[in-house]
């Protein structure tokens, strides 16, 4: 989800389209050199330590949670994700749907924000749109920010997935939370294999933006 890198909660529902529906809990810890979020660091281009624990259902149905350490220079020590959505394959085409909220608990104002997202899938190809349903109170602009992503992903030699990521960040909160434009492309490119990561991040926000590597090892396991 990603984030990306996007993060990432249980209960037990109904199918709607059987009395025994199948589910399935999982959890997952990673750490990285460092966590970007549409190719800018959260953690002043510290390391980062993250777990999640996610529920799915047959019916498509799926909700988690997900934990992050950050660094904003605000006393803001830790990102708390919950989300929720629906997912499933039509003739071929894959969709996602869902409803995300960014917290910050210890934050010394009012930082947390949510989104609507949706995206489509098809074999190696995947879009998504993430649009802002409301953000911190404090905020001094009207609410307002769109993120398109385009991604595509190939396994090449011995199971090597390789990965590539474009994404554009749009509006006036995009403004009020970089200091910059009010719009901005980032891109990636990713390397993994057995749970290990190498990546490439840039952004255009500025002429010195360099590019920014990092390396991350994560885990997922049934519970």
């Amino acid at each position: 989800m990603k984030k990306l890198l996007p993060l990432i909660v249980t209960a037990s529902l109904l199918s709607t389209a059987s009395f025994h529906s199948v589910a399935e809990v999982t959890a997952n810890v990673a750490a990285s050199s460092n966590y970007f979020w549409r190719g800018q660091t959260q953690t002043k281009d510290g390391s980062a330590v993250s777990g999640g624990i996610d529920y799915n259902n047959d019916s498509g149905f799926y909700a988690g949670t997900w934990v992050s350490n950050v660094d904003f220079g605000n006393q803001t020590s830790y990102e708390l994700d919950l989300y929720a959505g629906f997912t499933g394959t039509q003739g071929g085409l894959g969709y996602d749907v869902g409803y995300i909220h960014y917290a910050y608990p210890d934050a010394s104002g009012s930082s947390d924000f949510g989104e609507l997202y949706g995206a489509l899938s098809w074999q190696w190809l995947s879009l998504k749109a993430s649009y802002l349903t409301h953000a911190q109170e404090d905020q001094s602009t009207e609410e307002e920010m769109l993120y398109l992503e385009l991604g595509a992903s190939f396994t090449i030699l011995n199971e090597t997935e390789l990965a590539f990521h474009i994404g554009q960040s749009s509006g006036d909160t995009v403004k009020e939370w970089t200091g910059e434009d009010d719009s901005y492309m980032d891109y990636g490119v990713s390397i993994a294999k057995n749970g290990f990561t190498l990546g490439l991040v840039k952004t255009n926000l500025n002429a010195n933006d360099d590019i920014k590597a990092y390396v991350s090892y994560g885990l997922d396991f049934e519970l």
